[in-house]
C-alpha cells in the first residue's frame, strides 16, 4: 500500500538515497494511485500485491490494520522464510503476523508517525525472534531515512503510539486552531 505514510516512506528512501527508485515497486488499488506514484517517484507499481511479494526481499506491509488478514492472505503463497516483512500498523502484533504467516517468519513491527510526510518522523521498530541483528540495522536505516528511529521492546509499543504515533495529529490540529484564530482576528491567513 501507498497510501500516506507510504508515500511519505517513499520519498523518505529515494530521497535520502538509501534505496533507488529502480529498486522499488509498489502496490496499489487504483490505476490513478499508480500513476501518481510512477510519475512522482518513477518507482514501479502494480495493482497486484502478489507481484510485489513475489519480487521483493524486503516487504513493508503500509496498509490500514484492518485490510491486514485480507492482504497477507492474499500474498502468503509467495512469502518465502527469507523474506523480511516489515509492518506499520497500530494493534497488529507480531503475534498476530506470526499466527497468520507461521512463527518462522521474519517480522519487524513498526510504527512511525505523522511528521514522516515532512522527514521528521520518530519511529519505533521491534523485531521478531527470527530477524537478524543486520535485518533491524537495515529496518532502521530505512526509518532513519524520514526521521528518527529507535529500537523498542513491543511491550512499550501500545504506549510509544499513543504518545508519539497519534499526539503529533493533535498538535497539528492545536496548531491549526491557532492559526483560524488569528484569522477570526482579522490576521490574512497567509500570515496567520
Amino acid at each position: 500500500g501507498c497510501g500516506n505514510m507510504g508515500s511519505a516512506m517513499l520519498g523518505g528512501l529515494i530521497n535520502s538515497g538509501f534505496v533507488k527508485a529502480d529498486e522499488i515497486i509498489v502496490s496499489t488499488k487504483t490505476e490513478s494511485s499508480s500513476k501518481r506514484l510512477e510519475d512522482e517517484f518513477k518507482v514501479s507499481t502494480t495493482l497486484d500485491s502478489k507481484i510485489v511479494a513475489k519480487e521483493a526481499e524486503t516487504l513493508i506491509l503500509a496498509v490500514k490494520p484492518f485490510m491486514y488478514k485480507e492482504v497477507i492472505k492474499e500474498i502468503e503463497g509467495e512469502l518465502t522464510e527469507d523474506k523480511l516483512i516489515i509492518t506499520i500498523a497500530a494493534g497488529i502484533t507480531i503475534d498476530n503476523m506470526e499466527e497468520w504467516l507461521g512463527d518462522d517468519s521474519k517480522i519487524i513491527r513498526t510504527m512511525p508517525n505523522t511528521p514522516a510526510l515532512v522527514g521528521e518522523a520518530m519511529s519505533a521498530v521491534c523485531p521478531n525472534k527470527n530477524v537478524s541483528k543486520e535485518e533491524i540495522e537495515y529496518c532502521i536505516k530505512i526509518f532513519e531515512s524520514f526521521g528518527e528511529c529507535v529500537q523498542l521492546e513491543e511491550k512499550y509499543f501500545d504506549g510509544f503510539i499513543a504518545v508519539a504515533g497519534s499526539s503529533p495529529a493533535y498538535v497539528f490540529m492545536f496548531i491549526e486552531a491557532m492559526a483560524d484564530g488569528a484569522v477570526k482576528l482579522g490576521i490574512p491567513r497567509a500570515k496567520a
